[in-house]
């Protein structure tokens, strides 16, 4: 094996054990709190400490852990501020890229996307929460896609992480048939370029109050609990 060769393979084995890592932190299969076991972690995985190290520093980057010096590394807390800032940037990120979707996206990318609204259907079905979770992601991804503005998408990205939680509260409560109207609408006026009442549909879809967010993470308390978010 050749010198050049070697970094791609730990490179590999770093990205392997970050997305398993990142799975667990998003569905808070790690409680609220908990400090890491990295000798369990290490073994359970089936990795050396080191790519695991390296695995748990970028989560942390990414706030989706917690590295306190001298003790190690925490799963996030369930803080109600952090999430309604998250959710406040989230509303300013997809309102200022539909604002340029409105002059950069071509009608074809806006009915491609209500053929995906149409595909997976208002109503919930067979599919499971996290599924269900999995498609709003998407959707919203795809919309921010059209505004050609790569860098907001990574962001948007790394923000969904972080409050899937809520989502997947949002969803367990039965919120999809409402919340696939207002995507249908948002695109709708996309598609007439009436960007006003695209911005409007979009900033009440994506807003939450405060006790709305609260209400969610105590609700979601139990969930965690009696399984993680993951199991839905």
């Amino acid at each position: 094996m050749s010198a050049a060769t070697v970094p791609a393979a730990s490179d590999s084995t770093v990205d392997k054990v970050y997305d398993r890592l990142r799975s667990m932190a998003i569905s808070y299969v790690f409680k609220p709190g908990e400090r890491l076991n990295e000798v369990a972690l290490a073994k359970s995985l089936g990795v050396s400490r080191t790519p695991l190290r390296e695995a748990l520093n970028r989560l942390c980057i990414e706030g989706l852990l917690r590295f306190l010096p001298g003790k190690g590394f925490y799963c996030r807390d369930l803080d109600v501020q952090e999430i309604y800032s998250l959710y406040e940037l989230r509303k300013v990120l997809e309102v200022s890229a539909v604002r340029l979707s409105m002059q950069r996206a071509g009608d074809g990318q806006v009915r491609a996307l209500l053929d995906f609204l149409d595909q997976t259907g208002p109503d919930a079905g067979a599919l499971s929460v996290s599924e269900m979770v999995d498609l709003d992601e998407q959707f919203h991804e795809r919309l921010m896609e059209m505004s050609g503005n790569l860098e907001m998408v990574r962001v948007l990205r790394n923000v969904n992480a972080r409050i899937r939680f809520v989502r997947w509260i949002d969803m367990n409560r039965g919120d999809r048939p409402a919340s696939q109207r207002e995507h249908r609408a948002v695109l709708e006026a996309l598609l007439a370029r009436d960007e006003p009442a695209c911005v409007a549909v979009l900033e009440r879809h994506i807003g939450r109050r405060l006790d709305q967010i609260t209400s969610a993470i105590r609700e979601g308390y139990a969930q965690i609990y009696m399984g993680g978010i993951g199991a839905g």
